[in-house]
């Protein structure tokens, strides 16, 4: 079952009439609330050239806006609040929220908007935004797998997605860094970003 608009294939003259809506897609259609108690917006950063730290983000909402008739209108948009970042432990934690990092301060939020979304074939899809962070704005693609729809059993109609992406810190202004004895240094500057996400269709 698809989402997003598929992506454009050489047009034929068998092709060239309106496909049939999938009536599964045209059900799944509306506005979604991203529902932050069973979803994650994660990071992985490579710390001393030996090993992964992860954490994640606690506070966050999102909307997501899906179109089963015209798919390319679907949109996402999320907003993180940096000072709600949780690695397990404080003391990194506080350095992460300083000047040497995020700016908790001075720049409270990080968002992202969508631009374009398309589908890779199966349940695979890939949403392209903007990534605004540090008071700068460059563009993020997220690759998705659509995990399915469900109505769970307080009524809710549910959707979910999990997503990946790639990013260099440094393109956001997140240039902090410490050099190893052994060569090389303590932060990796690409960094994993994970979306676990679930959304509720609103009334």
């Amino acid at each position: 079952m698809g989402i997003f608009g598929r992506k454009e294939s050489t047009p034929t003259a068998a092709a060239s009439a309106p496909a049939a809506v999938n009536p599964d897609l045209a059900a799944l259609s509306g506005e979604y609330t991203i529902d932050p108690a069973h979803s994650t917006i994660g990071f992985v950063a490579r710390h001393a050239m030996v090993t992964n730290v992860k954490g994640g983000f606690q506070d966050f909402t999102g909307t997501l806006r899906l179109d089963g008739e015209k798919p390319e209108l679907s949109t996402a948009t999320i907003d993180v609040t940096m000072e709600s970042i949780e690695t397990g432990n404080a003391d990194r934690d506080g350095h992460l929220k300083s000047a040497d990092f995020f700016k908790t301060d001075e720049f409270p939020a990080m968002t992202f908007r969508s631009t374009r979304a398309e589908a890779l074939g199966g349940d695979d899809y890939r949403i392209t935004g903007d990534l605004s962070l540090l008071g700068v704005t460059k563009p993020l693609t997220i690759d998705l797998e659509f995990n399915g729809a469900a109505k769970d059993p307080f009524g809710n109609e549910r959707v979910g997605f999990e997503g990946k992406a790639e990013i260099l810190r440094s393109e956001w202004g997140l240039t902090w860094n410490a050099a190893l004895e052994t060569g090389g240094v303590l932060i990796s500057d690409k960094i994993k970003l994970i979306f676990d996400i679930s959304a509720i269709k609103n009334a």
